[in-house]
């Protein structure tokens, strides 16, 4: 079955999530993530520094969908998702080839980290394969995946004295990229999250929840997504201003928009986060999650003269 490669637009978010509930219906979980990781990937990771026809591309076949690479992703890293039919042949190394290469010819090698990266989940054997043999090794474990069924019981405190939770409004943007800022380290403005994310499709600021401090500023947040084909929830990003930690925010944050999901008849909700990253751990299984699997980070040599192009 031959395939066609062509550069992603914004018209084609509605198709891509659509498919791709259609593979995890037909395949299961692993070899996919929750198909609100793609716009949360293609508009807030990769932030609109390049054209987005440049960084994702997708790949059709006369079936229709048949992959999608989104590529620099954290700069040196790729994500390939490919339909259930080509998995573990030729076409999906095709598809690993090109997002490796692309991501080696847009993102220039990192002394500090002179590889390019990908995951994969540690049960995918097909894709462990794959990479494997395309010169990949395994070098850590990447992230914990966690899963709580929503039709159990689920409690917690007060909101703390002073905050109040609430969907965002667009208007909410300078205090949301002040808030990122401060979670992540990271250097939005305002008018750049408005822009790049909040304007993007996708994006509903109903389901991006907020704990607002008296004063206004966005203590803490997250953005939860929904597949209703599979009734599954996702939480992605979950934050808490460095201002504000250690008041139970993010937790309020999560549980405000676990009864939302549970109201819109989803049944589990998903969370992924680093498997070292230990406070997360231990807010996640506060509220009922448990580890359903695990990634595992495969990298190989950044080429480093440009010699590994896409077509």
């Amino acid at each position: 079955m031959s395939l066609t490669r062509r550069p992603y637009a914004d018209s084609d978010l509605p198709r891509v999530l659509d498919t791709m509930s259609h593979w995890i219906a037909a395949a299961g979980r692993i070899g996919y993530d929750h198909i609100g990781e793609i716009p949360h990937r293609v508009y807030e990771n990769l932030r609109g520094r390049r054209p987005v026809g440049e960084t994702v591309h997708l790949w059709e076949d006369t079936e229709g969908l048949a992959g999608l690479a989104i590529m620099t992703r954290f700069g040196n890293s790729f994500d390939v998702f490919t339909a259930p039919r080509h998995r573990g042949g030729d076409a999906e190394l095709e598809m690993i080839d090109f997002a490796a290469a692309g991501t080696a010819r847009l993102h220039a090698p990192d002394p500090a980290d002179p590889h390019i990266l990908t995951d994969v989940f540690a049960a995918d054997t097909d894709r462990r394969r794959l990479l494997s043999g395309a010169g990949f090794t395994e070098f850590r474990i990447w992230d914990d995946v966690r899963e709580r069924a929503l039709d159990e019981p689920f409690a917690g405190p007060p909101v703390a004295e002073g905050f109040t939770v609430r969907s965002a409004r667009f208007d909410d943007a300078a205090g949301l990229a002040a808030a990122r800022n401060a979670s992540f380290d990271d250097d939005w403005t305002g008018e750049a999250y408005r822009e790049q994310f909040m304007d993007k499709p996708g994006y509903d600021p109903r389901r991006e929840i907020l704990a607002v401090a008296h004063d206004g500023r966005v203590a803490a947040f997250t953005v939860y997504w929904t597949d209703p084909r599979n009734s599954i929830g996702h939480f992605e990003p979950v934050g808490t201003h460095a201002d504000f930690q250690r008041l139970g925010l993010a937790r309020a944050v999560m549980l405000h928009a676990m009864r939302l999901m549970t109201d819109q008849g989803i049944a589990t909700v998903t969370v992924n986060h680093n498997a070292e990253n230990v406070p997360a751990r231990r807010l996640y299984e506060s509220l009922g999650f448990h580890r359903a699997h695990q990634t595992l980070g495969y990298r190989r040599p950044h080429p480093g003269n440009g010699e590994h192009r896409p077509s």
